[in-house]
């Protein structure tokens, strides 16, 4: 994913309903190769964090042999939801949206985070 992608992809998210904050990030690394944010969200450390997570359930799956590969992961606080999809393409890589609980659509969301991530 180049720059033009990156930027590109977080137009597209951030054009999700209820979007409050964006990130592409290389899950490895923990590097976050570009992010936007809404307000005081520190999506820096939301991507690090995040990062974590993806690291955390790639050992999982190795542990106990599962075929499978993560699609999307997500998280629900009390006012937001967070979904993390895989990049198809450079499987190093996440997309990461939060959400304001009260004005997204999570099935709208996951759907076009998808399409993101397998474009």
């Amino acid at each position: 994913m180049d720059m033009n992608n990156i930027e590109d992809a977080l137009d597209k998210i951030m054009s999700i309903k209820g979007a409050i904050a964006a990130a592409v990030t290389d899950w490895d690394s923990g590097m976050t190769l570009g992010s936007r944010a809404i307000g005081k969200f520190d999506i820096e450390m939301a991507a690090a964090g995040n990062a974590e997570v993806v690291k955390a359930k790639m050992m999982t799956i190795r542990r106990v042999e599962a075929k499978e590969d993560i699609k999307d992961i997500l998280i629900t606080l009390t006012d937001e939801m967070h979904i993390i999809s895989m990049v198809k393409e450079q499987p190093e890589l996440f997309l990461y949206v939060a959400l304001n609980s009260e004005h997204a659509n999570l099935a709208l969301a996951r759907n076009t985070m998808q399409s993101i991530a397998n474009s």
